[in-house]
């Protein structure tokens, strides 16, 4: 009779209850919001820009009787700040959110380095790049599998967040400068770098749509993963675990 009682005792195991942990520091968080209005703004004032010649070129002239690599109609007005046609207007918006962008970033990277964000929770391990490892965490992903039982990145998520963060950002940042007549006479060596300013003009562009992409696909993860405890974490800073799946190690005794 004992033998049996505690078979079934056993054979149904007490459920995990989720645990939560500190996640994102405040540092993270403002910068996290700071950027996400930055980016919208310029994104939306940039379309309005582009929308006063919707044609890429590479090299240093672009003008209506050259030939373009990429011809886009002009984007609607929802999609555009202002969202009346209003070029000095668009340009004064994302000049201004430029700034916040810019020195955003750089504030957010030094007092990164300062309190271990960027060692602990962005540098990838030895074990995090090993291909078994990466091959398994794009399983995962691919079977849209957001079980999380620890409270760090994973590797994909550190790489895209390196990638825009050390990448897209800053490029954008560059070839801004260096589409600025202004800033040409100060740096005039950021032209050469980028071959000229209309292929700064096409490099930013192309920048620009992979920080759009990048959001799209951070929304739609963020939406499947739970939004509730990932946008509470965000703003508290805690991140709710979830409870490891449970064993049925004694269902088969």
């Amino acid at each position: 009779m004992a033998k049996s009682e505690s078979k079934r005792e056993t054979a149904h195991p007490p459920v995990s209850q989720p645990q939560t942990v500190f996640r994102h520091r405040l540092s993270t968080r403002i910068w996290h919001w700071v950027n996400a209005v930055a980016i919208f703004v310029m994104l939306m004032s940039g379309l309005m820009i582009f929308n006063a010649h919707p044609r890429l070129y590479w090299g240093q002239y672009g003008a209506n009787l050259d030939q373009p690599w990429l011809v886009l109609p002009r984007f609607p007005g929802w999609a555009t700040l202002p969202s009346n046609y209003d070029l000095a207007l668009g340009r004064h918006w994302h000049l201004a959110f430029a700034w916040v962008l810019a020195f955003g970033l750089l504030a957010y990277l030094v007092w990164s380095l300062f309190n271990g964000h960027l060692r602990k929770d962005v540098a990838l391990s030895r074990a995090e790049v090993a291909p078994a490892h990466l091959w398994e965490d794009i399983k995962k992903h691919a079977r849209f599998d957001f079980h999380e039982s620890e409270a760090r990145y994973n590797p994909l998520q550190k790489i895209t967040y390196s990638l825009v963060l050390f990448g897209l950002i800053p490029l954008l940042i560059l070839t801004g400068l260096t589409m600025s007549p202004g800033m040409n006479a100060a740096f005039p060596w950021l032209v050469d770098v980028f071959g000229g300013r209309q292929s700064a003009r096409s490099i930013h562009f192309i920048c620009a749509m992979g920080i759009a992409a990048f959001i799209i696909v951070h929304l739609v993860l963020v939406i499947l993963a739970g939004p509730v405890n990932e946008i509470r974490s965000m703003i508290t800073g805690w991140f709710r675990l979830s409870p490891p799946p449970a064993s049925n190690s004694g269902d088969s005794a």
